[in-house]
């Protein structure tokens, strides 16, 4: 199997595995949003009183660890595969490159650098998923 081939079925799988992850993570976060803001209706609570404030950073707080699962899936890959040889390392390129900061690539071996680029796509549609779905959740905050 020639490099590149190898890259493109590592990053395919560990694309769709992230992609899965995370839809189930939002998925249920979202069933958690609809109870809470019934509950918020029903019980007339102010979407800010510290019952939803604490709502809210528990939200935000289990997207932070969606996202860092994520990441972590790539970094032990990068690992597992021989592609960066320290975790720190693996899990320092993993970061940059699912947040698209991506200093360089020079902590990865050049025949697994697409997999950083896939993980840099895949990273800006995830955290953008997010930041969807948290625009939404903060929209339950009625100003009336």
């Amino acid at each position: 199997m020639t490099a590149l081939l190898a890259q493109f079925l590592v990053s395919s799988a560990l694309v769709v595995l992230c992609v899965f992850v995370h839809g189930f993570g939002l998925f249920s976060l979202n069933r958690a949003l609809r109870t809470e803001a019934a509950i918020e209706r029903l019980t007339r609570v102010n979407a800010l009183s510290p019952r939803g404030v604490l709502f809210t950073l528990g939200v935000v707080v289990a997207m932070l660890a969606l996202h860092g699962i994520e990441i972590w899936l790539f970094a032990l890959t990068y690992l597992a595969i021989g592609a960066i040889p320290t975790l720190e390392a693996s899990l320092y390129f993993s970061t940059i490159s699912y947040s698209t900061v991506g200093y360089n690539d020079t902590h990865v071996l050049p025949d697994w650098r697409l997999l950083g680029a896939f993980e840099s796509l895949l990273g800006m549609i995830l955290l953008g998923w997010s930041t969807a779905f948290l625009f939404r959740m903060i929209g339950r905050i009625d100003p009336h």
